[in-house]
């Protein structure tokens, strides 16, 4: 690599690829710069509740700087996380691998044996995040239990593997994990606040193993800035490397522009980071070598988000890991109970009762009929003091490809349909589910209100917009996931997942980035 260089890759973003990527880099030998626009976040940092907008939601134009962003397109609403160890620090610890029909289908189908390829890689990833069955039940698991024994598929019902360290509750020990070089860590107290942040040292976020190891092997990350251009430096296919620019992402000012000179870049910012900056670069023409398919087959994971409110004060739905129990309805589906720690009652003020319709004037003529018929069951839940503690979250996933796209707005992307049916929040397995949860607690079902008023869905997962293809007319990146007509640069992320895993993503992720750094020889 040229000595003029600043850094030998410049990695953008902090989250599942962009973790593995500076770790295995680091060990190779390659100087490595990662740059996060989101902040460091200590366990003492975290807010105690999703109540601390300021540190909870990722809002700059209202100086909140905290770790999840929610962006609504007209056909999903994303939730994202941001911040030095990105979605680790918001999801829900849950580490699945998908069923064989995720790696035969999608843009990716046919060009490798995906299963048997990843099949090691998924191990290592396994290992590095520290995946342990969740070995405790509370009562949102109990109650999902119940159900899967009721529709006759007790069989399919199991505890997942969670990122989470168990040792003994509130009680630290030296790193578990790694002999010795990880950072001291202390055994989960199943308190439910995974999703805001554990304040326990208990959660086994990036920062406590790809990062903090690659920190150790002498990668610099530096955080709160937006990378706002990449671009070759001499020849157009990067073969002389590439200057990154960059701003300051927590200020109004941009005191802290800067930028560097990387032989090699990694795009690791997640769909909306990603492709909103590729789609960028390709626009202004900073890379003009870009396949057309940037933005283009977007999934949703075919997800439907339910909250579960129970009238029963006996029960505590709160307690627990963020996602203590799973099981498949039938052979496209999987649900999970979901929850958050007791005092996070924020999303109480934006969900409505549970209604299905063709269209949105049905829908809202259903929710007067609820409000006149049923007022207190509504509007109860919003002077609910304890929600969180009564409420459970049923997140049903679906292994059923439907794509969307996205491109350059004004001021964001925009989405359209491009294959499929569009994504719907309205997914009859999904109700059902709801619906005999609710009558296993003694409670109600309701959806999120942008769900019902703008029949998209909500999701967590949003992947794809820079998927593998044969080439760079059916995709952004090959098989080894390096950018088509790029030398050195490669995506690992969502944005490069090419079929829909109707599972949680985040292991899938990291397995495929540690197959990707495989392929990049030591310095």
């Amino acid at each position: 690599m040229a000595s003029n260089f600043d850094y030998d890759y410049v990695i953008i973003g902090s989250g599942f690829g962009g973790s593995v990527s500076a770790l295995r880099l680091s060990e190779k030998g390659y100087k490595v710069l990662v740059i996060e626009k989101g902040k460091w976040y200590k366990k003492e940092d975290f807010p105690k509740t999703n109540w601390n907008f300021k540190k909870w939601l990722w809002l700059p134009i209202f100086k909140m700087f905290g770790i999840l962003k929610m962006t609504i397109f007209r056909h999903a609403t994303i939730i994202s996380g941001v911040g030095v160890g990105g979605g680790s620090l918001v999801y829900a610890n849950t580490l699945p691998i998908p069923k064989s029909g995720f790696f035969t289908s999608g843009n990716w189908k046919g060009l490798t044996d995906w299963e048997a390829e990843l099949k090691p890689h998924y191990a290592v990833a396994e290992k590095m995040l520290g995946a342990t069955e969740n070995p405790k039940f509370y009562d949102s698991d109990i109650a999902l239990q119940k159900v899967a024994q009721q529709m006759g598929r007790s069989d399919t019902f199991e505890a997942p593997k969670v990122s989470v360290y168990f040792g003994k509750s509130d009680v630290e020990v030296k790193d578990p994990f790694f002999n010795g070089e990880g950072p001291d860590r202390v055994g989960c107290n199943f308190c439910g606040q995974c999703m805001t942040g554990c304040p326990n040292n208990a959660k086994n976020s990036l920062d406590k193993n790809y990062l903090y190891l690659a920190q150790n092997k002498g990668a610099k990350i530096i955080a709160e800035k937006l990378v706002t251009s990449v671009k070759p430096i001499d020849i157009s296919d990067g073969s002389s490397g590439y200057i990154v620019d960059f701003k300051d992402a927590t200020s109004y000012f941009n005191k802290g522009q800067g930028s560097v000179k990387a032989n090699g870049i990694i795009f690791s910012g997640g769909v909306l980071g990603t492709v909103r900056l590729l789609l960028d670069m390709k626009a202004n023409k900073n890379l003009p070598n870009l396949s057309d398919e940037v933005g283009n087959h977007i999934r949703t994971n075919n997800e439907n988000l339910s909250l579960i409110t129970t009238r029963d004060k006996n029960l505590d739905l709160s307690k627990g890991v963020a996602i203590g129990s799973i099981f498949s309805p039938d052979d496209d589906g999987h649900v999970e109970a979901v929850r958050y720690g007791a005092g996070s009652n924020f999303w109480k003020v934006l969900i409505f009762p549970m209604v299905f319709g063709k269209n949105s004037f049905i829908r809202i003529l259903q929710l007067l009929k609820e409000l006149i018929t049923h007022p207190m069951v509504w509007l109860g839940n919003y002077f609910r003091k304890d929600y969180a503690k009564r409420t459970v979250i049923l997140l049903f996933m679906q292994h059923l490809d439907s794509t969307i796209k996205f491109k350059r707005g004004w001021f964001n992307l925009s989405s359209k349909v491009t294959s499929g049916l569009k994504p719907t929040p309205f997914i009859p397995m999904a109700k059902t589910l709801a619906d005999k949860v609710a009558k296993e607690i003694n409670g109600n079902a309701f959806m999120m209100s942008t769900d019902i008023l703008l029949g998209s869905p909500s999701t967590a997962h949003i992947l794809g917009g820079s998927v593998i293809g044969k080439d760079k007319y059916s995709g952004v990146i090959d098989t080894k996931q390096q950018v088509f007509g790029y030398k050195d640069m490669y995506v690992c992320d969502g944005a490069a997942i090419s079929a829909n895993p109707g599972v949680n993503p985040s292991l899938s992720i990291t397995a495929m980035t540690e197959r990707t750094m495989s392929f990049i020889k030591k310095k």
